[in-house]
């Protein structure tokens, strides 16, 4: 992390917004190119097997911090939480990955766009939030938005678009979850459950598909989990640095990467429906998470606003 900071130091200057808005832009590439490599390497391995190596050296990232600090990461408060935290990253990093082998990158990332939406339901069935008018109607645009691109009008939907939107349903319940957790437990203890439990977990539908993975493959799949890595820690960063304001919008960019990278790597043409559906579902998914981002500011003064 010291080595990203001081990298985006020379080249964007000191600690603020144009520097968060430069880590957002390589966690979105880092993390649309890991995306790439997922649908390379299953043309070879089972997706199942992918996820697994994918948690498996995503693990290895914390060993120093176990050498280090022992058991101490591991003190918890909520055992049952983290244990169902990290069956839902299971269930919905092994769907995000089959959907990946069969479905083009910018398709996948347009539908990705739904995790907000689905958050907003969630939160209202699991955390009893207020939702009104405005995010409702931002939701029922989003909703527009998925069903133009998945047109199950006059085509049956697609079973890579079915699984991302199930990964994408199933990474807003583990948000929520998150939130329960952040009230308790510090970040690292968070993600380090997550990671030791989702790990073996994936192990158990990967083992009916395993091939032993050559040299070639192994290095790929470092690499892949490599990506993986400086994506979340340059995210994680980057909101530390600026304002959500200035960052959501990049999150767009994750369209833009996906369509080269699907072009060069895979000759895929998106469709002009997935463009049009992604800009719907991204707009309506920035509106509720500034509108939400908002309405905390404003929970401090005497009258909020109106959600």
């Amino acid at each position: 992390m010291k080595f990203l900071t001081q990298w985006t130091s020379n080249l964007f200057g000191g600690a603020g917004t144009t520097r968060g808005m430069a880590l957002m832009i390589l966690a979105t590439f880092t993390g649309t190119s890991m995306n790439g490599v997922i649908r390379l390497l299953s043309a070879d391995l089972h997706p199942f097997e992918v996820a697994f190596f994918r948690g498996l050296f995503g693990l290895l990232v914390f060993a120093p911090l176990i050498a280090r600090h022992r058991l101490a990461p591991l003190r918890t408060k909520r055992p049952g939480m983290h244990v169902l935290r990290g069956s839902l990253q299971a269930v919905g990093m092994t769907l995000g990955f089959l959907a990946l082998s069969m479905t083009p990158l910018a398709k996948v990332a347009a539908l990705q766009f739904t995790v907000p939406l689905f958050g907003t339901v969630l939160a209202l069935l699991i955390l009893h939030e207020a939702v009104r008018a405005r995010r409702i109607t931002a939701l029922a645009v989003g909703i527009l938005g998925t069903l133009i691109i998945v047109d199950p009008t006059t085509n049956a939907m697609d079973l890579g678009s079915v699984l991302v939107l199930c990964s994408a349903a199933t990474s807003a319940l583990s948000m929520i979850i998150v939130k329960l957790l952040s009230r308790t437990e510090n970040s690292t203890t968070i993600v380090l459950y997550s990671t030791m439990l989702m790990t073996p977990l994936i192990l158990i539908p990967a083992v009916p598909y395993w091939e032993t993975p050559t040299i070639q493959q192994l290095l790929w799949l470092a690499l892949l989990g490599s990506l993986g890595t400086v994506s979340n820690i340059c995210f994680a960063q980057a909101l530390k640095e600026s304002e959500v304001t200035a960052l959501t919008p990049i999150e767009f960019t994750r369209l833009i990467w996906s369509a080269l990278i699907g072009y060069f790597a895979f000759a895929e043409v998106p469709a002009v429906e997935t463009w049009i559906g992604a800009v719907i579902i991204f707009s309506a998914s920035t509106y509720i998470i500034l509108r939400e981002r908002h309405l905390r500011k404003g929970a401090v003064g005497a009258e909020p606003p109106r959600p």
